[in-house]
């Protein structure tokens, strides 16, 4: 798991732009991702591209984090593909107003936002996959 909490690292400083990068520390993987199940997507090589954990007991995508060279090729639609019955079962998700293109990218697949809230990184809109989000699902 050491390689998941760099890409985690690494991803939320350079998404984040936001937000001071050492707000963000290599120990706060374990933390965050404690209780949680984790999917990981390596491309042909076993090079891991990106990972995601779902909190199973609240049907929540806490984290899709993908490295960069990796974004805009499939990996976060096939860990999502991966998830327990997706596209039946309706995940939600929290994620960050500024992070415009993720929000597109949920949107495309499905989500709906169904709220908002505060966080210490900023405003996010939480989201729902919807119920007939199954066509935008598949993959």
């Amino acid at each position: 798991m050491p390689h998941l909490a760099e890409i985690y690292l690494r991803v939320r400083r350079e998404t984040f732009l936001w937000v001071d990068p050492d707000h963000f520390t290599l120990e706060e993987f374990a933390t965050h991702s404690n209780g949680e199940r984790l999917f990981v997507c390596e491309d042909q090589h076993g090079v891991i591209a990106g990972f995601a954990a779902i909190w199973e007991p609240d049907d929540f995508i806490h984290m899709l984090y993908i490295l960069p060279a990796f974004q805009g090729r499939g990996a976060g639609k096939a860990l999502l593909a991966a998830l327990p019955d997706w596209p039946r079962q309706r995940y939600r998700l929290k994620c960050l107003v500024n992070n415009k293109r993720a929000i597109s990218f949920y949107e495309t697949l499905g989500f709906e936002i169904i709220g908002d809230g505060v966080s210490p990184e900023g405003n996010y809109k939480e989201m729902r996959l919807r119920e007939t989000a199954g066509d935008a699902g598949s993959f």
